[in-house]
């Protein structure tokens, strides 16, 4: 059913497409009979602005052909060098990324979330869902750097912070994965968030740990520690197939230079607040000077820059 919606949405707009230049050909039809008629010349315009923003649009799903590129993704956020500074900017981007994902009406379920000491948070993990929510999202894969008057020092120094992003897709419910529950240490803890008055009195975290491989996932959202297990089993799971996909496909190089580490010379964009203020990718050469409206979701110039750029790269690139 997913994927005859996603079709009849692509026939759809390829009909809008064909109306549309018929109607720029009749505009231009009348508007050679009547030349004084300039608004005729108003309305074609308006339709070409139009049809280009639909083969924008199609031109970039056209990209997002990879294996997993149509499925949900699980997003983790992590500060890194920079102190109070990093933590402060992993919650911007962590709003950042849920104002974008609100723009697009995809569905976000925040997991888990870990408060900074003073201030912003040390990691945060999202489950992004809707369509091509991972097959966007890779493209934001990578090291992020803020240059700014720190809120923090005093004396109103420059500073610079930085935050990474991995995303990986959600596992198909289709998919089956033997996992022995022997291999599994489980811990609960009480859940570090505001979240009510149940929260914070009873231990309903869930921390879990695969021992063979170490990846461990944890989640705190929920109120009752039976959800937050099984977010968090779902959440092992798509680790999991993550891990035997790179793997089987041997394609590690690309995902060891994604986890350089989180300082300088590893970033992919950089956003600076002063003493100018821009947005530039640095992958693509894509800038934007309305930095509010960047760090408010309006991502998609630089998503689809990456996209036309990278010429559709497979997730293993990507991973």
């Amino acid at each position: 059913m997913q994927e005859r919606t996603f079709l009849a949405g692509v026939i759809s707009q390829m009909e809008g497409l064909e109306s549309s230049l018929e109607d720029v050909g009749v505009y231009l039809e009348m508007f050679a009979e009547d030349p004084d008629e300039t608004s005729l010349l108003v309305d074609a315009e308006a339709a070409v602005r139009s049809m280009r923003t639909i083969v924008e649009g199609l031109e970039t799903q056209r990209m997002l052909g990879g294996e997993n590129d149509k499925s949900d993704a699980i997003l983790t956020l992590n500060s890194g060098a920079g102190g109070t500074d990093s933590q402060d900017w992993a919650e911007m981007l962590l709003r950042m990324y849920l104002r974008w994902a609100e723009r697009r009406g995809f569905k976000v379920e925040l997991v888990d979330r870990q408060d900074g000491a003073e201030a912003g948070i040390k990691s945060a993990e999202l489950r992004i869902m809707g369509p091509f929510a991972y097959g966007l999202l890779k493209a934001e894969i990578g090291v992020h750097r803020l240059v700014r008057i720190s809120p923090f020092d005093s004396q109103g120094r420059r500073h610079t912070a930085f935050a990474s992003l991995f995303v990986i897709p959600e596992a198909d419910d289709a998919i089956e994965i033997d996992i022995d529950t022997k291999d599994l240490k489980v811990d609960t803890y009480r859940a570090s968030g505001a979240g009510g008055q149940h929260v914070n009195k009873t231990d309903s975290a869930i921390r879990i740990t695969h021992v063979p491989t170490g990846i461990v996932v944890q989640c705190q959202n929920e109120r009752s520690q039976h959800k937050n297990k099984a977010t968090a089993m779902k959440l092992l799971k798509a680790k999991l197939v993550d891990k035997e996909r790179q793997e089987r496909e041997a394609e590690m190089d690309a995902a060891n230079a994604q986890k350089s580490a989180i300082e300088w010379g590893s970033q992919i964009r950089s956003y600076v607040l002063y003493p100018y203020r821009m947005v530039k990718d640095l992958r693509t050469g894509v800038e934007k000077n309305n930095t509010d409206a960047v760090l408010d979701g309006d991502l998609d110039d630089f998503i689809t820059a990456y996209l036309l750029h990278s010429g559709g790269a497979t997730d293993s690139q990507e991973a």
